[in-house]
């Protein structure tokens, strides 16, 4: 069973669990060693169009997919012909298979891909040089990858790394610097800005700037600056709040501040399965403050269809501070 990302992880020194972090930095050398060897060994493939890929540095939860999904209708709104391709976790389609909202359920596809199917064309595919290869064939001329920064199978026109630019209430984005399972990088900081043109940085739309010691920790690096704002107030009246995301209690926040009137908030496992039992225990608990349910969209994509006329979605959206910033990563492309 998939366990809810540790927050201890975002503890920057003096971390509450440094006994656990210690007996698992040695799997940490390991795994950061078996990235290197991965990414030296493997020889990127041109699909026939640019990839640009979106990636992160850290293990989740930093607001990658509303990014991808900005990107992808700013490409479109220059009449550039961009298709959006996913590993699809949480599906069992291993692909290459373009999203299909008609037929196709997040147990097939995984739910950020059936998410962003709804504005133009998304590919899922295990075997990402697979995928790319068959977005081209379909006319794509340019390929937007969610996730993959550590994926080098495909030639990257441009790499995009997003960082979670929140650092309140104690919490650093990047943790003490450990890697994965002792923190939350994929790899050490430095080997992943190497590979990276540009950092994403994510602000909530109640954070008036980010830290600049955050800023300082990528030199040399354009740092674009993204706010995640809702696209519609919350529902109004009490509401019980869940996640299965990277970070579920950034949810919670989020609705405190957009002012939901929050009764309750239960935290799951990023990608969760909502079992019928889990969503009866959720609504029960709900009509005992006579409250509604509120959830994300990316979680309102996973439940089962009897369910989604009682649960309201709360949909997000990506907005580059500085469009203009964008652009001229975009035109070293000659789209």
């Amino acid at each position: 069973m998939k366990l809810p990302t540790p927050k201890w992880w975002y503890v920057r020194s003096g971390a509450p669990a440094p006994v656990i972090r210690a007996l698992l930095t040695p799997i940490s050398w390991i795994w950061a060693w078996a990235t290197a060897r991965r990414m030296a060994r493997t020889e990127p493939m041109d699909p026939g169009a640019a990839v640009i890929c979106v990636g992160n540095l850290t293990a989740g939860g930093t607001g990658k997919t509303p990014v991808v999904r900005e990107l992808l209708r700013i490409l479109r709104d220059r009449g550039v012909v961009a298709h959006g391709l996913s590993r699809g976790y949480g599906g069992k389609l291993k692909g290459p298979t373009q999203v299909d909202l008609a037929y196709h359920s997040a147990a097939d596809v995984g739910d950020e891909p059936l998410m962003m199917a709804n504005d133009g064309p998304i590919w899922v595919s295990v075997n990402r040089a697979a995928g790319a290869k068959a977005a081209v064939a379909k006319g794509a001329q340019v390929v937007v990858m969610d996730d993959g920064h550590q994926n080098p199978t495909l030639k990257k026109a441009l790499s995009l790394v997003v960082v979670d630019g929140e650092t309140r209430d104690g919490e650093w984005p990047l943790g003490d610097g450990s890697v994965f399972p002792a923190g939350p990088l994929r790899e050490p900081l430095e080997v992943g800005l190497a590979r990276a043109d540009a950092v994403i940085l994510v602000l909530p739309e109640d954070l008036r700037a980010p830290a600049p010691e955050l800023l300082a920790m990528f030199p040399g690096k354009p740092i674009l600056c993204v706010r995640i704002t809702p696209v519609e107030p919350p529902p109004p009246g009490p509401q019980m709040g869940f996640a299965g995301i990277g970070k579920p209690w950034k949810v919670e926040r989020a609705l405190k501040a957009a002012g939901c009137q929050l009764v309750e908030f239960a935290n799951f496992p990023d990608h969760a399965a909502y079992s019928e039992a889990t969503l009866k225990s959720l609504a029960a608990t709900a009509a005992q403050f006579g409250a509604g349910l509120v959830t994300t969209e990316k979680d309102w994509v996973r439940l089962p269809p009897t369910w989604r006329d009682r649960i309201t979605a709360w949909p997000i959206r990506a907005t580059f501070e500085a469009p203009a910033d964008l652009e001229k990563l975009l035109d070293r492309l000659s789209l």
